[in-house]
């Protein structure tokens, strides 16, 4: 199957569908204004899976603080989900990594199995829980982490 999708850099003109997205995915959504805020910030990095003709099918967002980086959402409409694009989205927050940081980390609710699945897929492993993170529901929050061993010393050489 061909991809109809490309991997582009957020900008303001995907801030208006990534909200909707956003609304459609989680409980407590960011803002269009906390989106457009995050543009500015040099620690942040939100990647767009951008239909051909325009249209957001899915977003990634990471900040990265020294060589720690924290993935912040990872979200696909529903109607393009299953079709691979939060996988791709997440791999280049791996290979960045994997050059760059020391490790990776998320949060996610153990009711997500699609998205657990995904990140052990990557590599990532449970390391802790925080009770009751996310409201409505209720809902505990799995610490999901990945470490690169070899990363920070290939880039000190």
């Amino acid at each position: 199957m061909r991809k109809n999708y490309k991997l582009v850099p957020m900008d303001k003109s995907h801030i208006h569908e990534i909200a909707l997205i956003e609304k459609a995915c989680f409980s407590m959504p960011w803002s269009e204004a906390s989106l457009e805020e995050e543009l500015s910030n040099p620690l942040a990095s939100f990647i767009v899976a951008q239909r051909h003709d325009g249209a957001v099918l899915g977003y990634a967002g990471l900040h990265v603080i020294l060589d720690e980086g924290y993935i912040d959402n990872i979200a696909v409409r529903e109607d393009y989900r299953g079709q691979g694009i939060a996988d791709e989205l997440l791999d280049v927050f791996v290979r960045f990594g994997r050059a760059k940081l020391a490790f990776l980390t998320l949060e996610v609710r153990p009711s997500n199995e699609p998205a657990i699945e995904l990140y052990y897929k990557h590599g990532f492993a449970q390391v802790g829980r925080r009770k009751n993170y996310y409201q409505d529901p209720r809902e505990d929050a799995i610490i999901m982490t990945l470490e690169f061993e070899d990363g920070q010393e290939e880039n000190h050489e």
